[in-house]
């Protein structure tokens, strides 16, 4: 069921790069924009929080269950403090005269809102899936070579972490 909703997650956000480029043609695209800086911070903490996930995994596949739990903390503060940190992108870019709709919209601006606002939904079921592997963690579910939910709950946060690193690149670099 994972890798369906991957995939299905995957011809979702395609559809909207490809939606991006076909639109991009119009008359009234911006190519001069600049993305908002919170949004490659973001992309950062949520580098750093894949890899405070992979940290969690080997420290249980080990056997070090402190070391996991501690490191899936730290993959929470990060996963939340990306979402904060988007939300910041979406206030620079409404302090920049940006909005999604309205009469000074453009439709640039109303694909960056929707790809990020819908990665951030994204996010929030990722942490929804986190704190059931963190809770399952401190109740002792997980042991070296039983760690199925982990591993599926970071799965899909890896897959969620390549995501918005294509998302950036692509927004950024699709002019």
């Amino acid at each position: 069921m994972l890798w369906f909703g991957i995939v299905s997650l995957t011809m979702g956000f395609a559809g909207w790069t490809s939606a991006y480029i076909v639109s991009s043609k119009r008359d009234d695209w911006i190519s001069d924009l600049e993305l908002p800086s919170a949004f490659f911070v973001s992309t950062a903490i949520i580098i750093l929080s894949s890899i405070a996930y992979l940290v969690a995994k080997k420290a249980v596949d080990k056997n070090n269950q402190q070391l996991g739990t501690i490191f899936l903390w730290v993959t929470l503060v990060l996963g939340i403090s990306f979402i904060i940190l988007q939300f910041m992108g979406f206030s620079q870019m409404l302090e920049n005269g940006y909005y999604f709709t309205g009469p000074t919209s453009n439709i640039k601006m109303s694909y960056v809102f929707l790809i990020a606002a819908v990665h951030i939904a994204h996010v929030v079921a990722g942490l929804i899936s986190l704190l059931v592997v963190l809770v399952q963690q401190m109740r002792g579910k997980y042991a070296p070579g039983d760690m199925l939910g982990m591993e599926l709950g970071a799965t899909f946060w890896h897959f969620l972490d390549f995501l918005w690193v294509y998302l950036i690149l692509f927004m950024y670099f699709m002019k």
